[in-house]
């Protein structure tokens, strides 16, 4: 059996967003018990990490360290059509994930204890983000 739920999340620019809740619920209106949840964005500036979720500096540091690794304006791009974070949006969205697959038991996301499912927002600007949540199980 196959679900599938397209969720539309609002970003206020830069930064991590916790989806946990939406997914969780995708996978319970699918139905399923157990399974596959997979999870997919449909842009190229923006991904989908697996991250610790009790302490919110890790992903301050994550920020911090992708703005050394890749950051906004450097000379070596071309591509800056839509403004410096252009494709430092894109980089970042390849070096992280654009797709996430996790276990679906009992009928919920099998994440340990301090993972949280979120959409990382790689522009400075807000946008409105797709992410497909498809449930295949029983």
């Amino acid at each position: 059996m196959i679900a599938q739920k397209r969720l539309s999340i609002a970003t206020r620019g830069r930064g991590t967003y916790d989806i946990s809740r939406d997914v969780e619920q995708a996978v319970r209106e699918s139905g399923m018990t157990t399974g596959i949840c997979h999870i997919f964005v449909h842009h190229t500036s923006a991904s989908l990490i697996l991250c610790e979720n009790a302490d919110p500096t890790v992903r301050h540091d994550l920020d911090a360290f992708m703005a050394r690794l890749v950051p906004d304006g450097d000379p070596l791009f071309d591509h800056t059509q839509e403004g410096p974070d252009d494709m430092p949006a894109h980089v970042r969205s390849i070096l992280t994930n654009m797709d996430l697959t996790l276990p679906v038991s009992d009928g919920r996301c099998a994440l340990g204890t301090w993972q949280g499912i979120y959409l990382y927002e790689h522009r400075t600007h807000a946008h409105r983000r797709q992410v497909t949540v498809t449930v295949s199980g029983e």
